[in-house]
Formats: structure tokens, C-alpha cells, sequence
């Protein structure tokens, strides 16, 4: 009981904000970086979200790892740790993937920047991994989803500034050519790595000597799940095969010479469609296998749960890919024929779109009254809208055409109001605004076109905390486990960019953005339909804590 009265621990959800504000940093970086090494390198568009692919499979990897390793000794390893001790491991690795980025760009070989991004994300899993609980942990179980979207919040902050840091290093210059880039002198990015790698490290030593931070244990027991422990080690194994055969094929120069001549395109199609196929099709056959015998199931013996994986694999993998692809767009004369160095300000715009819904969910983790957080749900976007200006502004980059995206903020503010706080209300609206903001982009050209695209990012703002606790609700005591599975699903960001990636290859860079439609055609299906199964289960998903907005 007195667990549900507890206050939050402001000291050290302070402290871990810092993490969370690294994760957005560091992530959104990519949608500049991806366009910096496609003209570095030479690559074509599927290539270069090869990227995605290294950094967000570690999420996926490294949190399969731990599950595997805690089914093996029987007992959850992260819990025996400490969430504390977890994120510390997890900065630690960071800063090495840190430091072997500054040894890749040095040397300048495609695949090592690959490797050395795919360590760093695997730290940033572990801190995710122990930082989501953690968030909740540290407060009334009751406003959990609400610290989420709080810290979720400071994510985006980093998420808006990282691209426009980044880019100022990369790119020097707004008016940069591809050829430019291509002889362009490296040492403001190893400086910028370096400084990374700097700041991971002293971000674990806060860690470590704050006295304010609790060692984050909770007692909950850990739950065998030997058959969903075999479905995920199949998965695993299919998509290493899939990838390393793509690997394989794009460093043999014969082929290389043959996707230039397009003779080979559509077999990197078919590969990447085929991984999404494992993942699919994987998660839907536990829940037919599930039914009949639920036993060595685990959580994935409720089909919210199931569905909910597969949700936020499609919400990660459209978040990631719009604007990972978004930068080739830009490049495009109908849509503005942007040098690379002109791309900043409109990735940044687009990542701060999560940071403006963000801040409007987590005003639910304050104790206002009903008429100041109507104000505030109006008030708090256009605030953050103004931010992400601002930081533009000062990066010296054009921000005129930017203050017409406040239109599209306007019907995200309408979202919120229509969504009534609502976890599966809020997600079906979102998820079909995404579907008209997509199909709008498909149909437009010029700045329309852009910021339909671009809107993408404010419909995804608040689908996260929706979406894991619709998918966990009515879990007891497999809850532990199924956010577990839930997290190994940042997966979708390694897996659905290249697939827009390669289909862009084949018919264009304007047309791969059905992609992102289907997706959100999901996330609309997810909310439908689970509100319907929680209510045959007895749970009143009317009332599940969706994070506050």
C-alpha cells in the first residue's frame, strides 16, 4: 500500500535523464549521418540505412542476450545487478563504441563505422533495458507511464539538437557538395567522438557516486519461457542469416557492379522483405501456438502482448525510417533540391515533432487541475514548436519555412483533446492521422509534401508509452518479461529503413514512403483491435495509464 503513495524521486529521475537525453543525441544524429556517408562512401539508398540497421539490431541483441543468459541461470540478471549498475555497464560500453567510432572514421572503412555504432547501441540497450523500470520504479506506479513520457521528453531534447550539432561538425557549411563531402577533412568528427566518449564516461561516474540514485531492484520473480526462448533464438538466427548474406553480397565487387546496373535490386528487396516475413510471421505463430498450449509461453501467451511487439517494431521501424529516408527526399528538386549540409534544420524539425508531443504527455506527471492542463495541452506544444526554432535559429540555418509546420501542430493539439487521455482512443486517432499525414505527402509535392512527411514525427510522438501499456496489461506476474520482449522490438528500426531503403532504389525515393503508411495503418489495427481483447479478458483498457496525455 505504500508503494502506491510513494513521491517521485526528483533527484535521481534527474540523473537519469541524462541517459535518456544521450539515447535521442545520438540516435537522431543518424538521420544526418546517413546522408553524410551515402555521399562519403558512395553508397546507394539501401546501404546507407544499413546504419539503422547496426544500431538499432544491437537493441535487439542485446536485450535477447540478457534474456537468454537470465533463462540459462534461471534468475533475472539485470535485477541482480541493479537498474543503477545496469546503466552504468551499459555507458560503459557505449564510451568503447565511442572510441572504436574515433579508430573507424580515422581509418575510413564503411563497415567498422558500422560495428563501432552497433557497440554503442548495444550500451544504450542495456541502459534502456534498465532505465525504462528504473523511470517507473522511482514513484507512484500509478504516474509510471507519465515519468516515461517525462523523460521521453528530455529524449527529444537531444533528439532536436543532436542533428543540428552533428550536422554544424559534418557539414561545416549549408552549402556543402556531395563531391566536397567526398575530400572533406574528418578531424572535427573524430573531435566530436571523442567528446562523446567523454561525456559517456562521465555520465556513468554521476551514476556511480550520486547517493541519490537507488541500486533499482525490484522482487519480482523471474519467469522461464522456454518455448518463446526457442521462437526468438529461430528469429535471430533466420535474420543473421538474411543480413550476412546481404553483407556477404555487397562487398563482393561483381555485385556491386551489378546493382549499379540494377540487374540485382530487386534480390536486396526481396531479402529485406523476407526479414520482416521472420519477424512477422514468427510473433503471430506463437499466438496460434499459444492457445492450444500456453505452458513454456511465458508472456507471449497473451495475444496483447504478441501484437504489441509486433507494434512497437512498427512504430520504432516508421519513426526510423521517415526520416532516415527524408534526407534523400530533400536532395530531390520537387521537394526543395537541398545540398546535405542544408538538411539540418528539417531533420531537427522532425525529431523535435516527438519532443513537442512528448512534453504535452508528460504533463499528467503533474498534479493540475483539469482547467490548467487544458491550457497547458494547447500552451506546452507551440512552447516546444518555439524551442525547436529556437535552436535552429541560433545554428545560423533559414527558419522561415518552418514556422507553417505550427499548422500541423494545431492538429496534433486536436489529437490530444479527441484521444481524452485515453491510451487506445489516443493511439487509433494518432495512428490514423499518420495514414492521411503519409498518403497526403504521397500525393503532394514541394513543402506540403515535406511537412506531411515530416508530421510523421508528432503522430509517433506519444505512441510508445500507448503501446507498452496496452500490451502489458493483464500480464501479472509476466509483466517483467513481456516489457522485456517488448524492448528487444526496437528491432523494427534496423529492419523497416532498409526496406524503404531498397524499395526507394527500385521506384524512387517519393513513392518507398507507402512504407510508412502501412505501418501506421497498423498502429491503427493494434488499437482497435486490442482494446477488444483486454475486454475479453476482463480489463477495463479504458482505464490502463497511457502516459498522460
Amino acid at each position: 500500500m505504500n508503494q502506491q503513495k510513494q513521491s517521485t524521486n526528483w533527484g535521481a529521475l534527474s540523473v537519469l535523464m541524462s541517459v535518456f537525453f544521450f539515447w535521442g543525441f545520438f540516435g537522431a544524429s543518424n538521420g544526418v549521418f546517413i546522408p553524410f556517408c551515402k555521399s562519403r562512401f558512395g553508397l546507394d539508398q539501401f546501404q546507407s540505412q544499413l546504419i539503422d540497421f547496426a544500431f538499432y539490431g544491437a537493441y535487439y541483441l542485446g536485450a535477447l542476450v540478457l534474456f537468454l543468459m537470465s533463462g540459462r541461470l534461471k534468475k533475472d540478471i539485470l535485477n541482480q545487478w541493479g537498474f543503477k549498475n545496469g546503466i552504468i555497464y551499459g555507458l560503459i560500453i557505449s564510451t568503447i563504441g565511442a572510441i572504436a567510432m574515433i579508430g573507424a572514421v580515422d581509418l575510413g572503412v564503411y563497415g567498422l563505422i558500422l560495428a563501432a555504432l552497433f557497440v554503442v547501441a548495444l550500451g544504450f540497450s542495456l541502459q534502456q533495458t534498465s532505465a525504462q523500470p528504473f523511470a517507473i520504479s522511482l514513484g507512484d506506479p500509478a504516474t509510471g507511464a507519465s515519468r516515461l513520457n517525462l523523460t521521453g521528453g528530455i529524449n527529444s531534447l537531444g533528439t532536436t539538437i543532436g542533428p543540428i550539432v552533428v550536422g554544424l561538425v559534418l557539414f561545416k557549411s549549408i552549402s556543402i557538395t556531395d563531391e566536397m563531402i567526398k575530400k572533406s577533412d574528418l578531424g572535427s568528427m573524430l573531435l566530436l567522438y571523442g567528446a562523446v566518449a567523454l561525456l559517456f564516461l562521465v555520465a556513468a561516474a554521476i551514476f556511480f557516486f550520486s547517493k541519490s540514485v537507488p541500486s533499482g531492484r525490484n522482487e519480482e520473480k523471474f519467469e522461464a519461457a522456454g518455448k518463446a526462448q526457442g521462437l526468438l533464438v529461430t528469429i535471430t538466427i533466420l535474420l543473421v542469416l538474411i543480413f550476412g548474406y546481404i553483407f556477404s553480397r555487397y562487398t563482393d565487387p561483381e555485385f556491386i557492379k551489378a546493382i549499379e546496373n540494377h540487374v540485382h535490386d530487386y534480390l536486396g528487396l526481396g531479402l529485406s522483405f523476407a526479414a520482416l516475413l521472420v519477424v512477422v510471421f514468427g510473433l503471430l505463430y506463437s499466438i496460434s501456438a499459444s492457445k492450444s498450449s500456453p505452458e513454456g509461453w511465458g508472456a507471449m501467451q497473451y495475444p496483447q502482448l504478441v501484437l504489441g511487439m509486433l507494434g512497437i517494431f512498427t512504430y520504432v521501424g516508421v519513426e526510423v525510417s521517415i526520416q532516415s529516408n527524408l534526407g534523400e527526399l530533400l536532395k530531390n528538386p520537387s521537394y526543395g533540391g537541398l545540398t546535405t549540409g542544408e538538411l539540418a534544420p528539417y531533420i531537427s524539425m522532425y525529431w523535435g515533432s516527438l519532443m513537442i508531443g512528448r512534453w504535452t504527455g508528460a504533463i499528467s506527471v503533474f498534479n493540475f487541475s483539469k482547467g490548467l492542463k487544458n491550457v497547458l495541452f494547447v500552451g506546452v506544444p507551440f512552447v516546444a514548436f518555439l524551442v525547436v526554432l529556437f535552436f535552429n535559429k541560433i545554428a545560423g540555418h533559414d527558419i522561415s519555412n518552418l514556422w507553417f509546420y505550427s499548422i500541423c501542430v494545431v492538429f496534433q493539439v486536436v489529437g490530444f483533446f479527441f484521444g481524452a487521455e485515453k491510451p487506445a482512443k489516443t493511439l487509433l486517432i494518432f495512428g490514423l492521422m499518420g495514414v492521411i499525414a503519409m498518403i497526403v505527402g504521397l500525393m503532394t509535392t514541394g513543402l506540403v509534401s515535406i511537412f506531411a512527411f515530416t508530421s510523421g514525427g508528432l503522430f509517433c510522438s506519444i505512441m510508445w508509452p500507448c503501446i507498452f501499456s496496452l500490451s502489458i496489461a493483464g500480464l501479472g506476474k509476466y509483466t517483467s518479461q513481456g516489457s522485456a520482449f517488448l524492448i528487444m522490438m526496437i528491432l523494427g528500426g534496423g529492419i523497416i529503413p532498409p526496406l524503404q531503403g531498397k524499395l526507394a532504389d527500385i521506384v524512387g525515393i517519393h513513392p518507398s514512403y507507402i512504407i510508412p503508411v502501412l505501418c501506421f495503418a497498423y498502429l491503427a489495427f493494434y488499437a482497435w483491435k486490442v482494446a477488444g481483447i483486454l475486454k475479453s479478458q476482463g480489463v477495463d483498457f479504458e482505464e490502463v495509464k497511457g502516459g498522460g496525455h
